[in-house]
């Protein structure tokens, strides 16, 4: 599966010339975790976390848990670029999903933008992750048989799913054919891998 196909998308920016307490009302009414900064012209020039923007609004000194670093009106408010994290890990849109897995498990992130060429189109987030992995197989298996109904002419193919994992069976296809229903299946969110396999197994669902 590529990112883009489980990325969330349009992309919700902070503008960097944005205070740390805009940030904090962007992030918490379009219930996001994280946010690309960027510049004047669109351009990426960090990323903003909720962590990040709790630690610009509170003070670490264990003496003052939780209470506000100043009263109103006694200094100005912490900006986005104060707190943001400037050096970001990204992916293109066209990567692979497990690309975004390694980032997330090897740099400890919860968060990656995503992008077309130098352009933010989108985030992928662990919970976009446990969206995919939440599919259930008779979803799969549903969503297979229509792709593969919506793409092909034929409807020669069966398809059993288990734990994310789809068996394609089919009865007299040549190879080119099953090539491009392995391409299809691919693109389902949720599948885990496809395998072709010889037809007539049981417990096979045959395309309507």
């Amino acid at each position: 599966m590529l990112v883009r196909e489980m990325m969330t998308a349009p992309v919700v920016t902070v503008p960097r010339t944005w205070s740390v307490k805009q940030a904090i009302h962007l992030l918490y009414e379009q219930d996001i975790t994280a946010a690309p900064v960027v510049d004047e012209k669109g351009r990426m020039v960090g990323i903003v976390s909720e962590m990040d923007l709790l630690r610009g609004e509170f003070e670490t000194d264990p003496g003052s848990y939780l209470r506000p670093v100043a009263l109103p009106g006694s200094r100005p408010s912490v900006g986005v670029e104060e707190v943001m994290t400037s050096n970001v890990r990204t992916v293109q849109e066209q990567a692979d999903v497990l690309e975004v897995v390694d980032l997330m498990i090897t740099m400890g992130v919860k968060s990656v933008p995503v992008l077309r060429g130098g352009d933010v189109v989108g985030m992928a987030s662990r919970r976009d992750l446990m969206g995919i992995l939440a599919h259930g197989d008779e979803r799969i298996r549903d969503d297979v048989l229509a792709a593969l109904r919506d793409s092909l002419e034929t409807t020669l193919w069966q398809v059993t799913v288990r734990d994310g994992l789809v068996e394609l069976h089919g009865a007299d296809v040549d190879d080119r054919s099953a090539r491009i229903a392995e391409i299809i299946a691919r693109t389902v969110p949720g599948v885990a891998g496809v395998v072709l396999a010889s037809s007539g197994a049981s417990g096979t669902s045959e395309l309507p």
